[in-house]
């Protein structure tokens, strides 16, 4: 039981889940956010661009911690989002 109260700063939490540990629920939903805006950034100058230009880079997700930097292509890659029990928690 005392385990499940540590800080998320200590020894046992950053063995367990690395840099994660360093991410609450709060930075895993503003880089979802930045992610969207990037994306939707990129589908309106893709929709809105001449068609003469070169098309536009699809934009990069914010990396989190654990994600395999050499996974997929970006618009296929799984993202890594909270729980729903953190979701729960946080809006609760």
């Amino acid at each position: 039981m005392l385990v499940q109260h540590l800080p998320r700063d200590s020894a046992l939490i950053r063995a367990l889940h690395g840099e994660a540990a360093d991410w609450s629920v709060t930075d895993y939903l503003l880089a979802a956010v930045v992610d969207q805006l990037a994306e939707a950034n990129w589908m309106f100058a893709t929709v809105n661009r001449d068609e003469d230009t070169e098309s536009i880079d699809f934009p990069e997700p914010v990396p989190r911690p654990g994600a395999d930097h050499e996974g997929p292509a970006p618009e296929t890659a799984p993202r890594q989002q909270p729980s729903a029990l953190e979701l729960a928690q946080f809006f609760g």
